[in-house]
């Protein structure tokens, strides 16, 4: 009963219900919205105080060996797990190789909104976590990329490596804020997070449950258009992959021999799905891919799973698995 105690207790907070409204706002066709701006410039707020801390935590933590391995791992994670989702989409589902590819790149990358949610759910269960995951985080952004374009190659449908992709990748504007922002807080230290507290701190968690808000209006959006263009097997997958995701998380945490809390962040940075940097590069390196396909079920089915059902339940398991 501990387990389930504690994941129902992680599921009523301001930040998973404001996500909830959102979500029921745009299915019963409210007019709530968020200024496009608005919803951009808390995304970039998110992004610096999660980086900045991320990186006054490694000030203090150091740089050793199991930096060093964690980052490799969560490379090596996400260009393998892309393998993995594309062969249980064409198992499940009627997707063409091309779709089927282009949906695995998104699972193997990462939902850096879902990472920021489990950091705050971590903070209200005051559960410490290694402030290097942030820079895992960023690691993990890119490999799967190419891994989706291997796949490709691989069933001759045709993928593209334009010479700016990578470029374009690694200089994303959420990726270079989020480790700009991270080196900031590594140089600065508990003294520069002393000066600027009032900005990254306080207002953290209210800026978070409004950014939810726009986030769960958009996932329902989606859920509404992606009607009859994914098929069961299809939607099945975006609740099976974040659950094998996890679990891959999580065993490689165990041979890490991480803490409760970067368990969990490696858990749920395997579990969730990019719908920011690799859509962005699939539109240019697999341009006959559908958007519509991989935008709903990365956005409008595994991020709702993932912030409403999945955090908890891998908190729930990691607490099981490691204790604490």
């Amino acid at each position: 009963m501990d387990i389930f105690s504690l994941a129902a207790e992680t599921l009523v907070t301001p930040i998973v219900l404001s996500f909830v409204l959102g979500l029921f706002a745009a299915l019963v066709r409210s007019d709530l919205s968020i200024p496009e701006a608005v919803a951009k410039g808390m995304s970039l707020y998110l992004l610096f105080a999660i980086g900045f801390k991320g990186g006054v935590s490694l000030a203090d933590h150091g740089v050793d060996l199991t930096l060093g391995l964690t980052l490799l791992t969560g490379v090596v994670l996400s260009a393998a797990i892309p393998l993995l989702a594309y062969m249980i989409l064409r198992a499940l589902s009627g997707l063409s190789a091309l779709d089927a590819a282009a949906v695995a790149g998104h699972y193997g990358s990462i939902s850096i909104v879902t990472f920021v949610a489990a950091t705050s759910v971590l903070e209200s269960q005051g559960i410490a976590y290694d402030g290097y995951m942030v820079a895992v985080a960023a690691a993990m952004e890119a490999p799967a990329i190419l891994s989706a374009l291997w796949l490709v190659t691989r069933s001759k449908g045709g993928g593209k490596m334009e010479p700016g992709l990578w470029r374009e990748i690694m200089l994303n504007g959420s990726i270079v804020l989020l480790i700009g922002a991270f080196l900031i807080g590594m140089i600065t230290g508990e003294e520069g997070l002393k000066e600027i507290a009032p900005l990254v701190i306080a207002p953290f968690k209210g800026v978070l449950c409004l950014f939810l808000l726009d986030m769960g209006i958009i996932a329902g959006r989606g859920l509404r258009k992606g009607r009859g263009v994914l098929d069961a097997g299809a939607l099945a997958f975006g609740i099976i992959m974040p659950l094998l995701g996890s679990i891959l998380g999580l065993g490689a945490a165990l041979l890490l021999g991480l803490p409760l809390g970067s368990a969990l962040l490696l858990m749920v940075l395997s579990a969730s799905a990019s719908y920011i940097a690799v859509p962005a590069a699939m539109r240019v390196a697999l341009p006959e891919a559908n958007p519509s396909i991989y935008l709903t079920l990365s956005l409008g089915v595994t991020f709702p799973f993932n912030l409403v059902i999945g955090i908890p339940l891998y908190l729930a398991l990691a607490s099981a698995v490691i204790g604490g």
